[in-house]
């Protein structure tokens, strides 16, 4: 079993035979959490390779053309950026503060705009792939991740966009209610 296993046998003092036959016994009924575990480290590895590239900043450039309209996409920025990274906080990393600036130079509240991005999130935290993978696992229906992502694509997308309906709302017709 390999390094794993001699540390162990340091730790615990056990001979390595003895703790080749534990291991052996214990890790088969995981081997189910390996496709999500790998999923999870892809999708956080994805979250780097976007910041640093400058993906999230081209596409928040791009979207401050969309003028008044850009509650409602800065809503679906967050969406996106949760379906890409698989976590909020991964998204609100990533274009928090593009959401804040993006917002000031459009006139709209810039807590408007990161409550959005996180909002906004939560409607594409059922689309990301490690969700798709782990809901897959756990139900037992490996290699039809597809099919659940099929299932739940038009859900997470119509619920975003009435946030982002919300958030239109909450900066053209009622700001008075957006603290700070």
């Amino acid at each position: 079993m390999g390094s794993p296993v001699r540390v162990l046998n340091g730790v615990t003092g056990l001979p390595i035979p003895q703790l080749n036959a534990m291991v052996g016994r214990i890790l088969p009924p995981f081997s189910f959490i390996l496709p999500a575990w790998l999923a999870i480290s892809f999708m956080v590895g994805l979250a780097y390779i976007t910041k640093y590239a400058g993906m999230d900043t081209v596409m928040g450039l791009s979207l401050t053309r969309t003028g008044w309209t850009y509650p409602f996409f800065g809503t679906l920025l967050g969406w996106l950026g949760v379906a890409l990274t698989g976590t909020d906080a991964g998204s609100n990393a990533l274009f928090g503060k593009l959401q804040k600036v993006t917002a000031e130079q459009l006139g709209i509240s810039p807590v408007l705009m990161a409550s959005a991005n996180s909002a906004g999130g939560v409607m594409g935290k059922m689309i990301d792939a490690q969700s798709i993978v782990v809901a897959s696992t756990a139900c037992r229906l490996e290699g039809r991740e597809a099919e659940v992502w099929k299932a739940v694509f038009w859900h997470s997308l119509v619920l975003a966009s009435l946030v982002g309906l919300v958030v239109m709302f909450y900066a053209y017709v009622a700001p008075w209610l957006i603290p700070g």
